[in-house]
């Protein structure tokens, strides 16, 4: 009976699609396992496109693709791919789907690929894509493979839109190129609050590279302070 009971959660965990384990991959990196935050991996892009949120989200979306897809596709022939020549089939997947990607973005919303034409192709040497590659789809299955890849864009994505929604807001006094604070702002609001943020300058600084490395520092400080288990991590 007690090896039925055994062989039967066994196969009940097998036949799980969101199980316990594929919910921790989706929710672990957005969180306690943030790639930016806690593993500090993809800072670079993090101070670089996050000045606006529109190329910031359209970046998280990218990587958040990317580094699913090429967890799935690694996994699927991770038994087939020699250990000396593994990281260089890596980057050839990586590659085609980030020039899928750029040819995407660059026919659909021309604009935003001018703007982020560079930072897209660095994708490629992206330290969460490669990263997790290494550490979780060559010796995982192509299903949690995915969901791996997906969590770990996803808590990218998440810090990208916070950094570019607080630097859009301060440094330019609008979201999504509608102006929100400041003077001669179109106010959708009531008038007390218009007249409140009225007196809101801009602030310059907030636009510069310089201020996304200050506003990650902050998110990793409250982060940690707010979990002590994550002071001693990377």
């Amino acid at each position: 009976m007690a090896e039925t009971s055994v062989s039967t959660v066994v196969e009940q965990e097998k036949e799980e699609w969101f199980g316990k384990k594929e919910r921790k991959l989706l929710i672990d990196p957005i969180n306690n396992d943030n790639p930016v935050t806690v593993q500090v991996l993809g800072v670079c892009s993090a101070l670089a496109v996050t000045t606006m949120v529109e190329p910031a989200l359209i970046m998280a979306i990218a990587v958040t693709l990317v580094t699913g897809f090429s967890n799935l596709t690694i996994s699927l022939l991770r038994k087939g791919i020699p250990k000396q020549i593994r990281m260089i089939v890596q980057l050839v997947v990586i590659a085609f789907l980030v020039t899928v990607v750029e040819q995407v973005l660059k026919a659909y919303n021309y604009e935003v690929w001018n703007k982020l034409s560079v930072f897209i192709g660095l994708i490629i040497t992206n330290c969460i894509v490669m990263g997790r590659l290494e550490a979780y789809a060559m010796a995982n299955k192509p299903w949690r493979s995915f969901l791996d890849g997906i969590g770990n864009g996803a808590g990218y994505g998440l810090i990208l839109i916070i950094v570019a929604v607080i630097r859009e807001i301060t440094g330019k006094g609008a979201v999504m190129g509608l102006k929100i604070i400041g003077p001669s702002a179109d106010y959708f609001i009531d008038t007390k609050t218009s007249a409140l943020f009225g007196w809101y300058q801009p602030n310059g600084l907030m636009v510069l590279p310089a201020s996304a490395l200050f506003l990650v520092a902050i998110i990793i400080w409250i982060q940690r302070s707010r979990n002590q288990k994550l002071i001693d991590v990377s």
